[in-house]
């Protein structure tokens, strides 16, 4: 599985961006929208997780996800691809498996939050702009370092992202 990926825009001109993409567990998560079954949902913490148990692998989510994070873990024919697949921000699964257990380490992976720790993307990232906790928190970090490298609100995509009443 690849669940994160570089994309880079512009390579080698002036003006070249790379973008992380990875499921961005949406507010209103399109992938859930479109899900036949309701197996995508989000928790209370806002992280959109997937039910393998209920998933029928028809890949509506995938098509609908502007970022590509739902995928099937196996390559072959549409049909026998299996169910599918995707970030679960470390916070374990959608299953009915008890929180924390081997079956839902097997079936998902580790659940990191759980334990109180970071995802891993996060907690691994070198550079530090993946970060991982309080909106408000974040937000505020990102501006810090907006403002500080001199970019000022005319940074690529600020105005989209952030609210402007979010002091530094």
């Amino acid at each position: 599985m690849n669940r994160r990926r570089v994309v880079t825009i512009n390579d080698g001109k002036p003006g070249e961006r790379s973008v992380s993409m990875a499921c961005m567990h949406c507010t209103d998560a399109p992938c859930a929208s479109v899900c036949p079954v309701n197996c995508i949902f989000s928790t209370d913490d806002g992280v959109v997780l997937h039910s393998k148990d209920l998933c029928i692998g028809c890949g509506y989510c995938f098509y609908a996800c502007p970022f590509g994070a739902p995928q099937y873990p196996k390559l072959s024919n549409f049909g026998s691809r299996g169910k599918m697949d995707k970030c679960t921000y470390c916070a374990g699964g959608g299953g009915s498996e008890v929180p924390g257990s081997g079956q839902e380490y097997e079936k998902y992976g580790a659940n990191r939050m759980l334990q109180g720790k970071l995802p891993l993307c996060a907690e691994m990232c070198s550079t530090k702009s993946l970060l991982a906790g309080d909106g408000e928190i974040i937000a505020q970090i990102y501006k810090e370092r907006v403002v500080q490298r001199g970019y000022g609100s005319g940074a690529w995509g600020w105005m989209t992202a952030y609210r402007e009443d979010i002091t530094v």
